[in-house]
């Protein structure tokens, strides 16, 4: 079993959900904070950076889709992964409209899930080096060697 480097934010409304979602992430080298609520992650996500944000579809207050609306909103490079115990096509099109990584079903695949944080740890590297050059390439044009 490979380790994967990387921060990740679980959000969930069941807490033994959470318990032994973060201990199997844990134990593959993942750094894993948790949230039980849509606004919770909404705090957590405004001061750290996470490789990948896995939020639940289901829950009270604000659900998966707002969640991952605002999420989007203060940071559209985040990388947010949907999962569900009620998956639906629909539901599934409208997570993927506001920008989600991806869509997966409850019990989730272990060798599934540590796939798409790693994409998507990949793909937030990619864009964070590429804001560091466009802002080195700013910096450049505005001096006069």
């Amino acid at each position: 079993m490979e380790a994967i480097e990387g921060k990740v934010l679980l959000v969930d409304d069941e807490e033994n959900f959470l318990e032994v979602l973060s201990e199997r992430l844990e134990t593959r080298g993942l750094k894993v904070s948790t949230a039980t609520s849509g606004e919770d992650a909404l705090d957590q996500a405004e001061g750290q950076n996470f490789d990948a944000i896995i939020v639940d579809l289901a829950m009270p207050g604000i659900d998966g889709i707002e969640t991952l609306r605002r999420l989007k909103e203060k940071n559209s490079d985040l990388e947010i992964i949907i999962l569900t115990g009620h998956a639906s096509v629909k539901k599934g099109v409208d997570a993927m409209k506001l920008g989600a990584e991806d869509f997966l079903e409850k019990p989730v695949d272990m060798a599934i899930l540590l796939e798409k944080i790693r994409e998507a740890k990949h793909k937030r590297m990619i864009i964070l080096e590429k804001k560091s050059l466009d802002k080195v390439g700013k910096i450049l044009k505005t001096k006069a060697w």
